[in-house]
């Protein structure tokens, strides 16, 4: 399936349009296996013929089809072992800091099928004894909404469970279904919340999150959308909060929203001015 520069502007415009995401040249490579299986449950054998059925309008379904077709869901249980490790030192930060209160707030943003906010549930539910009587909240956020589907759902393959984690807990805290899928158990998706939302809007409850993980999302997006998806990202995270971004991400040049965080190389806070000489500080947990 050969595609045409005209039908990769095409592409690339409604996919902008809708999600603020570029399909940038060294991702039009992606075009033909993402909308392979699309095309062949559609009963569409040529590119040419989509494009006609997208140009015309008659099927609105259709368009929404092929953007969360060109989304990247690429994603996978606790993903790089590292940063979760760097998060959850994190969280025993905020364990000290939030004693009173006993309550902390993660909104996991773009997470596509579920997988990142399925192991921070599992990651608290394997200390329950730690957390008795904190409330524990975890909000998963994608603009796809078939992605959005299946995390509540809760339903993977084997060869989704099988990536990331151990068969400890794959046994632990899923039950195997019939044509080898793998539904997380009742505990885990239960403690985690998901909706349907767009970094480009305004943020689910302003001010809440003491953690967001952003992570490999803002790649897809020009210097002008970052600038408004920082701005959302900081309007979301609590006094003394943190954001977690991609390896490949970093807030310096971006933003004046966040800082690096002192304590954690890859992490960064919440930028909050002093009254003393402007510069960013470490807001109070109080």
């Amino acid at each position: 399936m050969e595609v045409s520069d005209s039908s990769s502007r095409i592409l690339a415009g409604l996919l902008e349009t809708r999600t603020g995401q570029q399909l940038t040249m060294n991702r039009r490579w992606r075009i033909e296996t993402a909308l392979k299986g699309l095309m062949r449950e559609r009963g569409i054998a040529t590119l040419d013929q989509l494009i006609a059925a997208l140009v015309s309008g008659r099927e609105p379904s259709l368009s929404d089809e092929v953007v969360d077709a060109l989304l990247n869901n690429e994603t996978y249980f606790y993903r790089d072992r590292g940063p979760f490790e760097l998060l959850m030192k994190a969280v025993a930060r905020l364990e000290r800091e939030r004693a009173q209160q006993k309550r902390i707030s993660i909104w996991c943003a773009g997470c596509s099928t579920g997988q990142e906010a399925y192991s921070l549930a599992m990651s608290f539910a394997e200390e329950r004894s730690r957390w008795n009587g904190w409330k524990i909240d975890i909000l998963g956020t994608d603009v796809s909404r078939s992605a959005i589907g299946r995390a509540r759902d809760g339903l993977y393959s084997q060869f989704e469970v099988q990536r990331g984690l151990s068969v400890l807990q794959m046994m632990r805290w899923f039950s195997e279904e019939p044509g080898q899928q793998w539904r997380i158990s009742p505990l885990v998706r239960d403690s985690v919340r998901f909706q349907v939302h767009s970094l480009r809007e305004p943020v689910p409850h302003p001010g809440a999150f003491d953690i967001i993980l952003c992570r490999n999302v803002l790649l897809y997006f020009d210097s002008e959308t970052r600038r408004l998806v920082f701005e959302r990202l900081g309007s979301a995270c609590a006094p003394g909060g943190c954001l977690m971004l991609g390896a490949a991400e970093t807030v310096i040049g971006h933003t004046n929203q966040f800082v690096p965080d002192p304590d954690f190389r890859g992490l960064y806070l919440r930028a909050d001015t002093g009254e003393t000489d402007g510069s960013p500080q470490r807001a109070s947990a109080g």
